[in-house]
């Protein structure tokens, strides 16, 4: 097959006006083009008044290598390349131990998955409980502020990511095309065809909850076991290799693979692997607000006369400015059309993240508006002292937000101003179980509000009225990423603990699901190929 980069079309063209174009580009006929798919469809709206339609295509025809060898020197004009998952290994009819995986988000799912897809029939555990009750749990929290800190936004079947927008892009390097089978895995389990193609792929809560369920099944039909409610209490180390580990149920399982995949948030996890011995770094990470607005501004903002469109969807933004005191600030997981959520896993915090469905058409849009912080910001020299910070700054939001698990909220105008807010303006916030508006100054160190304080006029050069003085902020986001690095070698296993494989989020390797899911795949492979050699 032939791929064509590069094809440029107005935002309204016709299905003709697309086979048109293939037709010029490759200076073929009509009956020359056996068929051709959308491999990939974005948009390029630098003109809000023009916005085109930009397309990658693979093209079959009667003769792609005469037609290839034609177009040789035109850069966008190539052979379609084979983009298929290859595994690296296979289990050993004799395999003498299984190996295991804590944690069953996007990084535990995919490297349960690739291991049982190879014939190794992990175990894999976690914490919490499956989603669907999961979800209960965490609507129940929302609703009536029960807070159960073993299922909820953070832990249980799908990992934080099941409660977000569902994004499905990464910035990662990926030249073996494990994102290509990360997204085929997602729609062979339930996903829109769509996120194949489309630039900038998201599913949704709702539609993550039923793919999570189809992808546990499909483990345990390969050999694979999944146990819920299993948290980790214990690592068996000796002599620098992993034995076991011991369950909170004070059950033992012995393996000398285990692959530690439990998100950014299992901060006991972490406590437990310090006092264990395995090496860990704090590393930077970011703590900020969330800024709402209403969507329809947005769309409008950076649409124009296309706002609405469907092939658009709801606009989004990503934004970044350097501050005068050396702090960047940046957003993070916007949220179009979307809700801002309670995010805490430990009760007595308040802790903020953003969440969409599908169709992303709640009133509101949300970003996390955030700055960058590293180790010599945290209170000690400790591994865990981001850990520190995260809880302190958590336990001031539960406080000024009222001890009920409400959040601190502030208009920007106000925070812009230095003054506590006392009445909401035209944005409604969208954060559940509620709202208690105050003075967020009470909560950041004082070098990150300056920096958010001189961040958002910045925006909103960028984007008009996003210093709307009725924009909600609410406080506070602390779980950006993981606020420490399990160090691993090339092998993917612990530098000092032969056997632990340290992946995805909360590990430090992945910042996302996308990144997540991929790690997981990595860290399968190199766990198959070490057990293949141990044999």
């Amino acid at each position: 097959m032939i791929r064509i980069t590069n094809v440029k079309l107005p935002l309204d063209h016709t299905p003709d006006q697309l086979q048109a174009e293939i037709l010029a580009t490759l200076k073929i006929q009509a009956e020359q083009l056996l068929d051709f798919t959308v491999f990939r469809r974005g948009f390029d709206a630098r003109s809000k008044h023009k916005i085109s339609l930009m397309y990658t295509l693979d093209v079959e025809t009667y003769n792609d290598e005469a037609l290839l060898k034609k177009h040789s020197q035109n850069q966008n004009i190539r052979p379609t390349p084979d983009m298929s998952y290859k595994y690296v290994a296979q289990a050993p009819e004799n395999l003498t131990e299984r190996p295991v995986v804590v944690g069953f988000g996007p990084c535990g799912i995919f490297t349960g998955l690739v291991l049982a897809e190879m014939g190794y029939k992990p175990i894999i555990l976690d914490r919490g409980k499956e989603v669907r009750e999961r979800t209960k749990d965490t609507f129940g929290f929302w609703r009536n502020r029960t807070l159960n800190t073993e299922s909820n936004v953070q832990f249980g079947e799908g990992g934080a990511g099941t409660f977000s927008d569902g994004k499905l892009w990464t910035q990662i390097n990926d030249k073996k095309h494990y994102g290509r089978k990360v997204m085929q895995d997602f729609v062979d389990a339930g996903a829109p065809a769509e996120i194949l193609y489309v630039s900038k792929p998201h599913i949704g809560t709702f539609k993550l909850v039923g793919m999570v369920e189809k992808m546990r099944a499909k483990i345990i039909e390969l050999g694979g076991e999944i146990r819920f409610n299993s948290r980790v209490d214990d690592l068996h180390i000796e002599d620098g290799q992993i034995t076991g580990l011991t369950l909170s149920n004070g059950q033992q399982i012995h393996s000398k693979y285990i692959a530690l995949a439990t998100g950014h948030s299992a901060r006991d996890t972490f406590e437990m692997l310090h006092h264990k011995g395995v090496y860990i770094e704090a590393k930077p990470f970011s703590i900020g607000f969330r800024i709402e607005h209403n969507q329809s501004a947005i769309d409008e903002v950076l649409f124009g006369k296309n706002a609405g469109n469907p092939l658009l969807g709801a606009a989004d933004y990503k934004l970044v400015h350097h501050c005068k005191n050396g702090r960047s600030v940046y957003s993070f997981c916007m949220c179009p059309g979307g809700t801002v959520v309670a995010a805490t896993s430990e009760e007595k915090r308040v802790v903020t993240n953003g969440m969409s469905q599908y169709s992303r058409n709640e009133r509101n849009a949300n970003s996390a508006i955030v700055v960058g912080i590293d180790p010599k910001d945290y209170p000690s020299d400790s591994p865990l002292a981001g850990i520190e910070l995260q809880r302190q700054l958590e336990s001031a939001a539960y406080v000024l937000g009222g001890e009920n698990y409400d959040a601190p909220g502030q208009l920007v105008g106000d925070y812009l101003a230095g003054k506590s807010s006392a009445q909401l303006g035209k944005i409604e916030p969208s954060y559940k179980p509620g709202v208690k508006l105050t003075d967020l100054t009470k909560i950041l160190p004082d070098y990150c509000l300056e920096a958010i304080q001189e961040a958002i006029p910045a925006f909103n050069k960028k984007i008009s009225g996003f210093a709307l003085k009725d924009a909600m902020l609410t406080g506070v986001e602390t779980r950006t990423s993981s606020p420490v690095c399990i160090k691993r070698g090339d092998d993917y296993q612990s530098i000092n603990t032969k056997g632990l494989y340290p992946a995805g989020e909360g590990a430090g390797y992945a910042g996302g699901i996308m990144s997540a899911a991929i790690d997981g795949i990595r860290v399968a492979e190199a766990m198959a190929l070490a057990m293949n050699e141990a044999q």
